[in-house]
């Protein structure tokens, strides 16, 4: 990736190139490399862009420094500004040899008197290509439903205004954010521009466990993009910086390719670069779950036992033991969490240290469910910590759906954590923590020392994630997933740190298709929790079906496969083996879409994995339409292609067949004679 960088007539350094040569724009077209506000130090202008600010203009340039350190290559710009000594430095990252930009702005006042901040960019980019030739894409993220890309026109939003007759950029804008504890309820933190005409794209997104802001909108006959953490418009976000004292942004990343699925792969490949290293990234175990479609929170050891020998059965590596293991309260265990001790009633003759036991001696790891950050208003958590250990406004602690919230900025509720959890992994020997969340705080908490809800709520996010790369740093074998009722948490900053993603609560089998389809524009193949819950009552082509919409992501079983015929159970060790067999693969691929991103309600659905320098996979679902379909697949065009169906096994379940000749697109000719369908092949290129 090249950057090159020009000094405006006003002094402000600006990044008037990034991409190949030629792309170079007037520095008039750019961007200030920060735009911040401030109380006192506002906007140059009136609208919801996030341009023009009076710091923007000031901030000089002092000076800069570059390096290259553990395969990322690095520039920091250092700015000024000379009425209020404020210091930026603008900290830009790429991983050597990928079209990444990643940018975050760190804050040092070295002025006297205080500074009461409201928002700062964290990456910047101007000169964009007009609005009239590009398109927008963004992703609906709503529970059961994640991951819903859809495109529009970005001149849809921002209209041509004929700035010629005016002599002044549009105002408009294109705005999307996310509030609250949930950082994706509503939308991906994540956003893509691509040109009409089948050129370049541009995708990014904002890494922040918290509030988050992209605008795009129209600048000296360009488009611009800004990105932002949390702010005090949307967020209730403000920081006083006091002289001497720092602030830094939550990081965002930007990845150019040749079209969208280029920009994706490029995109994913930086998300391994930057996650903390974990083992389970490259051995991809399967993991059974107690929950979906099956026990629904309620295991019992009589429950349990059957269900573990079956996962055995099946191939599972992990099991893990979702909601439920704590509650003995006749009163339901929803408002009364916190011990995280387990039920004596639930778990009779050597309680669950018995189940645990039986998971290990069918070979397996064991797992538990946790919802580590909230405490019940009946539980005896709620009144044994301090108050300043949860979350609150106005003196009063906050609840809701009959929970407190922790903040994991108080020394106590980090400690009460620390043991709870030091109790499961390291005295009972759990392997495997999934850490649920299924409430939302919005805009979040004043503790001691906030200035503002929205920012007590980034406090607390960034704690949490520190307090969970403690929890590994103790534990370095523990595998984690991260679920906030399925997809509402699957932002940047906690994929870094988390090994596994939960990609959606959803418990209808045809409706997951198109989440599991999108989840890799997320999160990498190999975080991707994708359920996988066949049942006995299931005919054989919807079990495989289920199964096999699994196979390219982390397959995480469920079901009762205790009640099932040895057939049906065969057909799951099949689909269990398979994956088995790619999932190396799996740990390298880029993703690519045969067919585009998929519609939630398309009848035809088509995923592929793309190994460097290794074959291709392609997971193609049937849930209506035709009994045939045809996948252009350019990056195979003019080679010997073997196409092979590894998922089902049975003959009768479909057929394929490669094509080339059709000029610069391979053509992949896939048949399901019944629906539903879902059908794994792989492409192994020869010559």
């Amino acid at each position: 990736m090249d950057a090159e960088f020009a000094t405006a007539a006003d002094g402000t350094l600006r990044l008037v190139r990034l991409g190949p040569p030629g792309d170079t724009v007037e520095p008039a077209a750019a961007l200030p490399l920060v735009e911040l506000t401030a109380l006192g130090h506002g906007s140059g202008w009136s609208g919801p862009r996030f341009t023009g600010t009076a710091f923007g203009t000031r901030l000089g340039y002092r000076g800069h420094d570059s390096g290259s350190e553990a395969g990322w290559e690095w520039l920091t710009v250092e700015l000024h500004d000379p009425l209020t000594g404020l210091t930026a430095f603008v900290e830009l990252s790429s991983p050597a040899g990928l079209p990444v930009l990643r940018s975050r702005v760190r804050l040092r006042h070295d002025g006297t008197e205080p500074l009461v901040l409201q928002s700062v960019s964290s990456l910047l980019l101007g000169g964009l290509p007009s609005p009239d030739v590009l398109d927008v894409h963004r992703a609906h993220n709503d529970w059961l439903a994640e991951c819903r890309w859809y495109t529009e026109p970005l001149r849809d939003t921002v209209a041509d205004i004929h700035v010629a007759a005016h002599q002044h950029d549009s105002r408009a804008a294109l705005v999307l954010t996310g509030r609250g504890s949930w950082p994706t309820d509503g939308h991906l933190a994540m956003g893509a521009l691509t040109r009409r005409d089948g050129g370049r794209a541009w995708l990014w997104q904002v890494e922040s466990p918290a509030g988050w802001r992209w605008d795009l909108g129209e600048h000296a006959h360009g488009t611009y993009l800004a990105l932002n953490g949390p702010t005090d418009a949307e967020h209730q976000w403000r920081v006083r910086l006091a002289p001497g004292e720092e602030f830094t942004t939550v990081p965002a990343a930007l990845a150019l390719g040749a079209g969208l699925d280029d920009a994706m792969g490029a995109l994913t490949s930086y998300r391994r670069a930057v996650r903390r290293p974990h083992p389970d990234h490259t051995a991809l175990p399967v993991v059974f779950n107690d929950y979906m479609n099956t026990l629904m929170g309620d295991p019992t050891t009589e429950k349990l036992l059957p269900l573990i020998d079956a996962a055995a059965e099946a191939g599972a590596e992990y099991f893990c033991v979702d909601s439920g293991w704590y509650d003995d309260d006749t009163e339901g265990w929803w408002d009364s969490v916190g011990e995280w001790l387990p039920s004596a009633r639930r778990f009779p003759g050597g309680g669950i240290r018995a189940v645990l036991d039986r998971i290990r001696e069918r070979g397996m790891v064991p797992g538990l469910w946790l919802e580590p950050e909230v405490v019940g208003v009946r539980s005896p958590i709620a009144s044994a910590l301090p108050p300043e250990a949860f979350f609150q406004r106005d003196g009063v602690r906050l609840a809701e759906q009959g929970r407190h919230q922790l903040d994991l900025r108080h020394p106590a509720a980090r400690a009460h954590l620390d043991s709870t959890v030091d109790r499961i992994v390291g005295d009972w020997g759990v392997g495997y923590l999934k850490l649920d969340y299924n409430i939302v705080v919005d805009p979040g908490t004043c503790g001691p020392g906030d200035l503002s809800p929205g920012a007590g709520l980034l406090g607390h996010a960034h704690a949490y994630l520190d307090w969970l790369s403690g929890v590994l740093d103790r534990h370095p074998g523990l595998v984690v997933e991260n679920c906030a009722s399925g997809g509402m948490r699957m932002d940047g900053a906690t994929l870094a740190v988390a090994q596994l993603q939960s990609t959606s609560d959803q418990q209808d089998p045809l409706c997951f298709p198109p989440i599991a389809a999108a989840a890799p524009t997320a999160v990498p193949p190999e975080q991707g929790a994708v359920w996988a819950y066949p049942q006995a009552e299931y005919n054989d082509d919807l079990i495989t079906f289920t199964l096999g919409g699994a196979l390219l992501g982390r397959i995480h079983l469920s079901g009762h496969l205790n009640r099932m015929s040895e057939h049906q159970l065969g057909l799951v060790r099949d689909a269990v083996g398979t994956y088995k067999a790619i999932r190396a693969d799996l740990a390298r691929a880029v993703p690519f879409w045969p067919l585009g991103l998929p519609g939630w309600t398309d009848e035809w659905l088509a995923l592929g994995m793309r190994v460097p320098d290794g074959p291709s996979y392609v997971t193609v679902w049937r849930r209506g339409g035709e009994s045939e379909v045809r996948l252009p697949l350019g990056h195979l065009a003019g080679r010997e292609v073997r196409a092979e169906i590894l998922h089902p096994s049975a003959p009768a379940a479909g057929s394929v067949t490669w094509e080339d000749g059709h000029g610069d697109q391979g053509v992949l000719r896939v048949r399901a004679p019944r629906t539903p369908a879902a059908l794994l092949i792989r492409l192994t290129p020869g010559a």
